[in-house]
């Protein structure tokens, strides 16, 4: 049964095709809305995805990019507000990792990281924050990690951008506030997608060490917040940080 709270609303998930986006996007179409997603690589997972959602009834568009090109976001939200005649909700989701020590870091490995995870959410915000403007209203929900808040040896890089997002969100979200737009972000901790899967059972169990909660969260724990954001229960809510962790930021 759909929740109603996103009715006639249009949002953009970048980096949707699978794992936490692709659980974000089908919560916001279960809540009513019409879904715009990127993502790069995953040409028949992104099919997949729209032919899910245009089984639940609602209308889609999928966009194959490289959400570190600034060029690529203005076009595709201008295509999305042709399509679509408004965007209501931006989820900035596109992320990597290149993981290593700092002094073995590549700054190849350390501008790929920024560009994707950081810059990507500058781009895309710039440009989704013109027609929100525009409408008087707009939600902007940013996912972060806990790992900008904590630090973690050997992600130098992720951390940055991650803790980047966190600032730069909280800035927006000053700058939007007289235009009726909300700005906040979620910071996952570990969660259950393709990547924590291939950890073996001993990197599994010191991850478990350092959750209160003993358990990895689901993708749709994820989306569950990111879809509370969006809706209009937290239209009083703007430059939060709200951590998904299992309590490992406590």
């Amino acid at each position: 049964m759909t929740t109603p709270h996103l009715n006639q609303k249009v949002a953009l998930v970048t980096g949707a095709a699978r794992g936490i986006g692709r659980a974000i996007v089908l919560a916001l179409a279960d809540a009513g809305a019409d879904v715009a997603f990127t993502y790069r690589n995953s040409t028949e997972a992104a099919e997949s995805l729209g032919a899910e959602l245009r089984a639940k009834g609602r209308r889609e568009v999928g966009f194959q990019s490289d959400a570190a090109d600034p060029a690529q976001a203005v076009e595709i939200v201008q295509k999305v507000v042709q399509t679509f005649g408004r965007l209501d909700i931006l989820v900035n989701n596109a992320g990597i990792t290149k993981d290593g020590l700092l002094m073995r870091m590549s700054e190849a490995d350390w501008d790929a990281v920024l560009d994707t995870n950081l810059k990507s959410v500058f781009s895309y915000t710039k440009a989704a924050c013109r027609q929100m403007m525009s409408q008087q209203s707009g939600k902007i929900v940013n996912i972060s990690s806990v790992v900008g808040i904590m630090g973690n040896a050997g992600q130098s890089n992720y951390a940055a951008s991650k803790a980047g997002i966190i600032g730069f969100t909280k800035s927006i979200a000053k700058e939007l506030a007289s235009r009726n737009i909300q700005a906040n972000v979620v910071a996952p901790g570990f969660v259950e997608t393709d990547m924590t899967g291939k950890l073996n059972d001993k990197q599994k169990e010191a991850i478990l060490a350092e959750i209160p909660l003993k358990r990895i969260a689901t993708p749709e724990e994820i989306a569950g917040v990111v879809r509370f954001l969006a809706s209009s229960d937290a239209d009083y809510i703007t430059g939060q940080v709200l951590c998904v962790d299992g309590g490992m930021a406590i």
